[in-house]
């Protein structure tokens, strides 16, 4: 029977069979029966790669953290996940530069830059009701990366004013995006990232912009320790 540890485009965390090709964390969901009864436990959502120096870990087993799995990089981001800060510092240090060349007016000017991300984020995620918060935006006005939500089903926009349905197994052909406003489901700040040059990896089924950064975490990372802790 599959664990609940996959994560959709909506932040919802699910039991799946699929592995996915990032892990992550959102600090310790889990209860001593590795069942989720929690959607966060810190404002600091990370992604991670799947493998680090040949190091590895029983999947939710002990309280450390609680490890979740994303098909790609886009449909995390989409969640209102980053990049860690250890395990992927290259891809960290890029979208944290491309979100405040993005964002200016909320970037940090001094200081750890990590905390006031996930401090935009954390608002940016749900409503006050705990829901997925979304905002419209005309479809053909988004980059490619950016996840938008079409009668519930997320849908990755690609090159070329396409978009592809997206599953836990991959994504599906391509269709055309519609002349319409749209609900987007990535957070407006990381959208603005997408803008200003940061390129999400993308899973290899979403064609030619399939481009997957390095493969995933099963080590805790120092920011992994910290976000157990909040």
């Amino acid at each position: 029977m599959s664990l609940q540890n996959r994560v959709d485009p909506f932040g919802r965390i699910v039991a799946d069979p699929g592995r996915g090709t990032l892990t992550g964390n959102r600090g310790i969901l889990h209860d001593d029966h590795r069942r989720v009864v929690r959607s966060h436990a810190s404002p600091a959502w990370i992604t991670c790669v799947l493998e680090w120096r040949g190091r590895r870990r029983a999947v939710m087993v002990g309280r450390t953290w609680t490890e979740l799995f994303f098909l790609d990089e886009a449909t995390a981001l989409a969640a209102g996940h980053r990049p860690c800060a250890y395990c992927r510092r290259r891809d960290y240090d890029a979208f944290v530069g491309a979100w405040s060349r993005g964002n200016p007016a909320l970037a940090p000017t001094s200081g750890r830059r990590a905390p006031v991300v996930d401090r935009v984020l954390h608002g940016e995620r749900r409503t006050s009701h705990g829901e997925k918060r979304v905002w419209s935006a005309s479809a053909r006005s988004l980059p490619p990366g950016a996840m938008i939500s079409l009668s519930a089903v997320p849908n990755l926009v690609v090159e070329r004013g396409l978009m592809r349905p997206w599953s836990f197994s991959g994504y599906g052909s391509p269709q055309g995006l519609p002349d319409s406003t749209v609900d987007v489901l990535s957070p407006r700040t990381i959208v603005e990232a997408i803008r200003s040059g940061y390129r999400p990896g993308m899973h290899p089924s979403a064609g030619d912009q399939g481009s997957m950064r390095p493969a995933v975490v099963n080590t805790v990372s120092e920011e992994n320790r910290s976000a157990t802790r909040s």
